[in-house]
C-alpha cells in the first residue's frame, strides 16, 4: 500500500458473519441490512459478498433502486417506506417489499391506478420505540384496508427493538409481548430482530431477522466484544507513518499545543485525519496499532494527520504500517475513546480513502 489511508474490506468476513446469523437463528430467513452504503463499506461490494442472503434491507427507495440498477435480483425491503405516489409506483415496478408505518402511506397506495401492479407490504407496529410505527389502536383498521386492496399481495408484520443492546433490560420482552398481541392469521410473515435481537433474544427470531451491524463484525453490545460473539471485522482502516519527530521534554505537539511531551520522546506522524473519516474528537490515549504495536494518540486530530506517542516503539520509522481500526483493534474501542459508536465511524470514512477488496469471489456490482 502507499502512504494514503486505505479501507480493506474482507469478503470472507462478511460471509462468515452472515453464517453466524444463520447459525444463531436457523429457522429464520435473513434480510441483510445494507443501508447507508452498507454502513460505509460500499453497498454493491457488500451485496456481492452477501448474495446468499434471503433479501436485502435498505432505508430509502433510492438505495433499493441502486441495487436493482446493479442487477441484484434478491428481494429488497424499503424500511423507510414510500412517501409519494411516484415512489410507490417505482417500488411496485421494482418488486420491492415496502414498510408502512403511517396511515398516509396507505392512502397514497390506495390512490394508485389499478394497473400499477402488486406489492408485499410490511406493517410496522409501534411497540415502544416511539420513532416510526403504527399505534396499536390503528393497526387493525390499516390491516383491513390493505387486505381489501387489489395491489397488495401479502401483508406482513414487523416492529423495531429499542433497548435490545442491553440484555439485562426487560423492555425487549415487553415489546415482544406487544408484538404478539397483534400477530394474527392476516399477517403472512413476522419480523422483530435486529443484530442485538438475533444474538441476545431468541424470542425475537421470527420468520425474518434483520441483522445489520453484526454483519460488519461489530458487537451490538457494550459488554461483549465482537470476537467473543464469533464475529470477524470486515473493515480494516489502515495507513502509514509518514514522519517521526524526535521531540524534547515540554515540546508542544500539534494544533493548540494541547499535548506537551513529558520527556524526550519520538512522535510518529500518521497519514490520516478527519478528512479521511478518523474521528476529530478522539481522546488522547486512543489506541493505534503501529507495526502491530499498540500506541496512544496524542495531540489534536487534524484534517490529514494524527500524532502518536512512540515511546514504546522507539524504532518507529516512516513507512511503518498503521491500523486505525479493524483486525487487531476493534472499531468499538476506538469509538468509545471518541465518545461515539462504531456505526458512526464506519459510516464516516470519506471518499478520498481507497477501498480494497480482500477474498473477493467475483466482481458483480463492483
Amino acid at each position: 500500500m502507499g502512504y494514503a489511508p486505505q479501507a480493506q474490506i474482507d469478503h470472507d468476513a462478511l460471509r462468515h458473519n452472515l453464517q453466524r446469523v444463520r447459525d444463531t437463528a436457523p429457522d429464520s430467513r435473513v434480510w441483510s441490512v445494507i443501508k447507508a452504503d452498507a454502513y460505509g463499506h460500499g453497498v454493491e461490494r457488500v451485496a456481492t459478498a452477501l448474495q446468499e442472503s434471503d433479501g436485502f434491507a435498505v432505508a430509502r427507495l433510492d438505495e433499493g433502486l441502486k441495487l436493482r440498477k446493479a442487477a441484484f435480483k434478491q428481494p429488497i425491503l424499503i424500511m423507510g417506506g414510500c412517501y409519494t405516489s411516484d415512489e410507490w409506483v417505482q417500488a411496485v415496478r421494482n418488486e420491492f417489499d415496502v414498510v408502512v408505518h403511517q396511515e398516509r402511506q396507505v392512502t397514497l397506495l390506495e390512490s394508485l391506478p389499478l394497473d400499477t401492479g402488486s406489492i408485499n407490504v410490511w406493517l410496522k407496529v409501534e411497540t415502544g420505540m416511539h420513532r416510526l410505527g403504527i399505534p396499536s389502536e390503528h393497526l387493525t383498521d390499516l390491516a383491513d384496508r390493505l387486505t381489501a386492496h387489489p395491489r397488495v399481495r401479502r401483508i406482513n408484520l414487523m416492529t423495531h427493538l429499542a433497548n435490545a443492546d442491553d440484555r439485562s433490560d426487560s423492555f425487549t420482552y415487553s415489546q415482544i409481548a406487544r408484538f404478539e398481541s397483534h400477530k394474527t392469521d392476516r399477517f403472512t410473515h413476522g419480523s422483530i430482530a435486529n443484530s442485538a435481537g438475533v444474538l441476545g433474544f431468541q424470542a425475537t427470531h421470527r420468520d425474518w431477522v434483520r441483522p445489520g451491524i453484526m454483519l460488519y463484525g461489530v458487537s451490538p453490545f457494550s459488554d461483549t466484544s465482537a470476537e467473543e460473539l464469533g464475529l470477524r471485522p470486515v473493515m480494516t482502516f489502515r495507513s502509514r507513518v509518514i514522519a517521526v519527530q524526535q521531540c524534547r521534554r515540554d515540546d508542544p505537539v500539534g494544533y493548540g499545543g494541547t499535548y506537551n511531551c513529558p520527556q524526550d520522546m519520538p512522535i510518529a506522524v500518521v497519514a490520516v485525519g478527519y478528512g479521511d473519516g478518523y474521528p476529530r474528537h478522539a481522546e488522547e490515549g486512543t489506541p493505534v496499532l503501529v507495526a502491530g504495536r499498540r500506541l496512544p494518540l496524542v495531540g489534536r486530530v487534524s484534517m490529514d494527520m494524527i500524532t502518536v506517542d512512540a515511546r514504546d516503539y522507539p524504532e518507529v520509522q516512516a513507512g511503518d504500517s498503521v491500523v486505525l481500526w479493524g483486525r487487531g483493534l476493534p472499531v468499538e474501542e476506538v469509538a468509545k475513546s471518541a465518545g461515539t459508536i462504531g456505526y458512526e465511524l464506519l459510516c464516516s470514512v470519506t471518499s478520498r480513502v481507497e477501498f480494497l477488496d480482500l477474498n473477493r469471489r467475483d466482481t458483480k456490482g463492483i
